[in-house]
């Protein structure tokens, strides 16, 4: 099979999907719309320049990790730029930081098995990290999630769950017995009750998807995964008796319809515009995003679904699912046990976080307030995403 040859066929399908998706919504404004326009050429422009200087200089790694992260950010760009004009901008200098990073890492980092040796330095930047909400958080949406720095807004917890990969990573690479989990368990729960406190729960599930997941590849025990649902469950019973947020969120999913005025507005919004939008979507530009609140981050999934259909929404869980399965490619092919352990955590870190908020929107399980990997609006999550991918494609150079 010629490698090459598919994925230049892939990114000419990206570019055109580009180029129809601005185009239409640029005709959809009269006059028409020049900056959508300039958008599609602007992203066509940081897709393919990203792309020739990975091929051209590190022909060895995986590609289509960046080619799947790319179409699923030009789909973002795309839905943004029909939301709010002002957010697909800001996301798209978000983008072309994220691809730098990506870059940057893969061409100047080295061999990463050296790293494996920092294990605490990676536990005080997770404490650190987890801590900085709880402390100075600032409550947005009923979290205490984020912190302002110099005018400077971000989600620590964003950048927490990257170094407390890296923490797990390094800490179960030498797994020998039960006494080497104590320790990664331990800072497990303090990283979750942090996450609790700053009600941030959607960040709590995925920090317990993570540890599961690296814990199993590192100890191949199932027994271990069934106590740790175990603990986790008692968790969640005493989070229930604790505290009035987790309680109304386990209310609204057992039953939306009540409250759809108020407690369970969101969600209701949401699970209407997905079933207006039908199979194929009543098209995009033609829908009624405003109608759903935090439309721009949390719920942008059911305006996909409103307005480029159901089929939309399954393509995109594909394409995730590609995503995984690519980086989960990488880690079978790594030389190491840190190598192959931290490119699981990320690839797990990532499927967690789209399980969690699509399964919020769609009301399959409680609600929680986080974004869409690539696709939401949000620099910090774009951020964290990239950096990860960028680890992940490294691991893939050095692995081939």
């Amino acid at each position: 099979m010629n490698t090459n040859k598919d994925e230049k066929k892939l990114l000419r399908y990206t570019y055109l999907l580009c180029l129809v998706g601005f185009f239409n919504l640029a005709i959809l404004k009269k006059p028409f719309d020049k900056g959508a326009m300039i958008m599609c050429l602007i992203t066509c422009l940081l897709i393919g320049y990203s792309y020739f200087i990975i091929r051209k200089f590190f022909s060895d790694g995986d590609k289509y990790i960046f080619i799947f992260s790319s179409i699923l950010a030009s789909i973002g760009i795309i839905v943004l730029y029909r939301i709010e004009t002002a957010a697909a901008i800001k996301q798209i200098i978000w983008f072309a930081i994220g691809v730098t990073i990506f870059i940057l890492i893969v061409v100047l980092l080295p061999d990463l098995k050296r790293f494996d040796k920092y294990k605490y330095v990676y536990l005080v930047l997770t404490i650190i990290l987890m801590a900085m909400g709880t402390l100075f958080g600032n409550e947005t949406l009923g979290a205490r999630n984020w912190v302002s720095i110099a005018g400077l807004s971000f989600q620590p917890s964003e950048f927490g769950k990257l170094f407390l990969v890296a923490y797990l990573a390094s800490s179960l690479k030498d797994y020998e017995s039960f006494k080497d989990l104590i320790e990664p368990a331990i800072v497990v729960m303090v990283a979750l009750g942090f996450m609790v406190l700053q009600k941030d729960l959607g960040s709590a599930l995925i920090f317990f998807g993570i540890s599961v997941t690296m814990l199993y590849i590192a100890t191949s025990k199932m027994k271990y995964v069934i106590i740790c649902f175990g603990l986790f469950a008692v968790g969640a019973f005493i989070s229930y008796g604790l505290f009035d947020h987790v309680r109304l969120r386990f209310l609204i999913w057992k039953d939306p319809w009540p409250y759809a005025t108020n407690k369970s507005y969101q969600i209701v919004q949401s699970l209407l515009a997905i079933a207006s939008g039908g199979l194929t979507g009543s098209g995009l530009g033609m829908g009624y995003p405003k109608y759903v609140p935090v439309c721009t981050t949390d719920f942008i999934f059911s305006i996909i679904c409103e307005e480029l259909g159901i089929l939309m929404g399954f393509a995109i869980i594909l394409l995730y699912f590609l995503l995984f399965y690519r980086c989960m490619r990488a880690a079978i092919y790594a030389e190491d046990n840190f190598s192959r352990l931290i490119t699981v955590g990320y690839s797990a870190m990532i499927a967690c976080q789209v399980f969690v908020i699509v399964g919020g929107v769609i009301n399959m399980i409680p609600l929680t307030g986080i974004t869409l990997p690539l696709v939401s609006y949000g620099g910090s999550s774009m951020l964290s995403t990239f950096f990860a991918l960028g680890i992940i494609q490294k691991i893939s150079e050095e692995g081939r």
